[in-house]
């Protein structure tokens, strides 16, 4: 009955059934069906999310039965009202199965705080660290006694979420919390994340998108090696990996398995990985969104439409002109073709990881293990430098597999080999310095840019977001030219003159900026922008722990206590 009622919903929105591809999750409630069709068309709520993260009163069974009784009487077509009474009477308020969680090892004033010269730098950093104890969340015992009346994907150990509608993990952004968080002396907080990704790798075979079932089919770029990697090097918890050295060679496998493509350059073959999510139906969390733009397109392209945005979902870039590459019109989200990009970032990810492994294999006194990851690397690197890099530009590209050519358009995401040490040429970085001046991305002050492109998408122009400044910044450091490396500092600095000031005007940090005009909290997208936030602050610190001797606020006011900061900086930009 589920399935076939599935077919019946796609091919009311306007598709054949011999086409429909499996719904992303099997809950008829979270995932697919008439309730949730009836409910997200509704439009009952601004963001479509609320209403796939609300929880159940009684059991589904139950409140599908209702749901049916109700639709019986309205021959289908539900008014808003009755659907809005329905649901108030059978879900409960976003949030309900999740408490508030101090982090246990949170303590006042971290080592690295002292590397930081600028008094109001540092007080704000001694704000941002105090910013955890707001962003951890635990799971009621409820979760797990009745997994099927919520949408949440079941936690052991607490963890901090990103913020703002984020109220679940997310697994790219936890490698730039978790990167912070160790800044903040918080290695227990760590491990407990750890734990719970390798609990997932054991359950799912690989990490979901976030921590939702309606995120289970699509994952997000593959940091966890990552992860275990400067979570070991900070604590020496060397049994640690040794226990789960298996499951992170899983996760690895679950890309090899279901997310590879061959790729012919120069009449050889190599193989390469792409985001890639064959699953149906519009995004449970997006649903009319994704419904009303699946009208833009022909009928029998209307499951590839849905199955693009959720590769596009699993790139982390939801969405972005790097993906806009299959329509008439770039600047349309129906041009959206994810999984037709062979991604120099994703390929850059998984090269990092394979040599991790191999390091992390030798250490553990597993020869055999070490040399199959090193050879993985080795013919990653030769496929990437072959299929990816331009010599004449100085970076990687995407690569378009059905136009057989890279993507020339600037994005961060080119550099991204640099950052993750994949390369075999050591002058890259003072290549990829070149490339940043040719775009005329130094000319930027506030940040760099997403993208050069303007769609209205929140991973483009004029966006830009703390990983990609990583990426960036991190990247050309690896430089041996005290130039490249001066670069290096002065777009940290940029980035950190953007986020105090911001600071100091709204006492928040947001997931992105808008860098076009002196710098403001970023827009664009399919939702407001948020506060919080996970990766920004974990990226702010890692820079002021960097170049905490270096970087200035850019205000001439003397030390600061942390009950005046907000008034203080507003005073100090006042006096500029």
């Amino acid at each position: 009955m589920t399935w076939e009622l599935h077919l019946l919903l796609l091919l009311g929105l306007g598709l054949r059934s011999q086409e429909a591809l499996p719904p992303p999750c099997e809950s008829q409630i979270y995932c697919h069906g008439e309730l949730l069709h009836q409910v997200q068309m509704a439009q009952l709520y601004q963001d479509d999310k609320q209403f796939v993260d609300m929880s159940l009163a009684t059991s589904p069974d139950e409140v599908l039965q209702k749901f049916s009784e109700l639709a019986t009487v309205h021959n289908h077509s539900i008014p808003k009202e009755r659907l809005q009474e329905f649901v108030q009477s059978h879900f409960q308020p976003v949030g309900q199965e999740l408490q508030s969680w101090t982090p246990e090892d949170w303590k006042d004033s971290p080592q690295f705080l002292q590397k930081i010269s600028d008094a109001n730098l540092r007080v704000w950093a001694e704000e941002l660290h105090k910013i955890w104890k707001k962003l951890g969340k635990k799971m009621k015992a409820e979760v797990i006694s009745y997994p099927e009346r919520s949408s949440l994907i079941y936690s052991k150990h607490p963890f901090i979420v990103p913020g703002g509608r984020f109220v679940e993990f997310y697994y790219w952004d936890s490698y730039w919390v978790m990167e912070g968080l160790l800044l903040s002396e918080m290695a227990s907080t760590v491990k407990g994340m750890l734990q719970n990704f390798l609990d997932l790798v054991k359950t799912y075979g690989h990490i979901p998108n976030g921590g939702r079932i309606y995120y289970l089919q699509r994952s997000q770029p593959p940091l966890l090696t990552l992860m275990m990697d400067r979570y070991v090097a900070h604590t020496k918890d060397v049994a640690f990996l040794q226990e789960n050295i298996g499951t992170l060679a899983s996760e690895l496998d679950f890309w090899t398995v279901n997310r590879t493509v061959s790729v012919v350059s120069g009449g050889q073959s190599y193989v390469l990985n792409r985001y890639y999510v064959p699953y149906g139906g519009p995004r449970p969390e997006s649903y009319r969104k994704d419904a009303e733009l699946a009208n833009s397109v022909p009928e029998g392209d209307r499951e590839t439409l849905w199955a693009e945005l959720k590769a596009g979902a699993e790139s982390g870039w939801d969405f972005s002109s790097r993906w806009l590459v299959g329509g008439p019109d770039p600047d349309l989200l129906s041009s959206i073709r994810t999984s037709k990009m062979v991604p120099a970032d994703l390929n850059a990810f998984l090269c990092q990881a394979e040599e991790l492994m191999s390091n992390f294999y030798s250490r553990l006194g597993n020869d055999t293990e070490a040399t199959k990851y090193r050879n993985l690397r080795a013919q990653r690197l030769a496929a990437m430098e072959a299929v990816l890099w331009d010599e004449q530009k100085g970076a990687w590209f995407d690569y378009d597999l059905e136009k057989g050519k890279k993507n020339l358009e600037f994005y961060p995401s080119n550099l991204t080999p640099l950052w993750a040490g994949c390369f075999s040429d050591p002058s890259v970085a003072d290549k990829a310095l070149k490339y940043l001046e040719d775009s005329k991305i130094l000319t930027y002050q506030y940040g760099i840019p997403t993208s050069l492109r303007n769609t209205g998408q929140q991973w483009d122009f004029p966006n830009a977001w703390a990983p990609l400044q990583d990426l960036v910044i991190r990247g050309l450091a690896k430089s041996a030219s005290p130039r490249t490396q001066e670069v290096a500092f002065q777009l940290a600095q940029n980035w950190i003159k953007t986020n105090f000031k911001v600071y100091s005007q709204k006492s928040a940090m947001f997931e992105k900026y808008d860098i076009s005009n002196g710098g403001h909290p970023g827009g664009g997208g399919e939702y407001e922008v948020q506060e919080g936030f996970g990766w920004t602050n974990g990226l702010a610190l890692m820079l002021l722990d960097r170049y905490g001797d270096q970087l200035t606020s850019g205000s001439q006011l003397a030390s600061l206590g942390p009950h005046c900061l907000v008034a203080a900086l507003l005073l100090s930009l006042l006096l500029q």
